[in-house]
């Protein structure tokens, strides 16, 4: 359950659109998009991270009230992923090729147990 952001009704997290005042509560009537809401006067512009790199292209951009794209700057960012490293390239490449490199080690031991009888 979530709750509407303008009449303040408990509403079902699923729901398109608020039973009780009909604001459209997701975005394009597709379920699993949310559409973010301003709760006041202000702009989402001023506090979304898409605005401040200047990589936003909504066409309502700057005094957009609503956004399916936005995303808080005052929200902790995830952790960077760890960089580059030999021992991360040779967990990739025997993930990748880990059969193979088994299938190799099998027919080298049964040549060699060929040759030595």
């Amino acid at each position: 359950m979530t709750e509407c952001p303008k009449c303040h009704q408990m509403v079902d997290s699923r729901a398109l659109e608020c039973p009780y005042c009909r604001t459209l509560l997701k975005a394009h009537g597709h379920p699993g998009m949310k559409l973010y809401r301003s709760l006041g006067d202000e702009p989402l512009c001023l506090t979304c991270v898409y605005h401040e790199d200047d990589s936003c292209n909504f066409p309502k951009r700057p005094y957009a009230m609503d956004c399916t794209l936005y995303s808080d700057r005052t929200r902790s960012l995830p952790p960077e992923t760890p960089g580059f490293s030999p021992s991360f390239r040779l967990k990739t490449w025997f993930s990748r090729y880990g059969t193979w490199v088994a299938l190799l080690g099998l027919l080298l031991v049964s040549l060699l147990v060929a040759l030595v009888r």
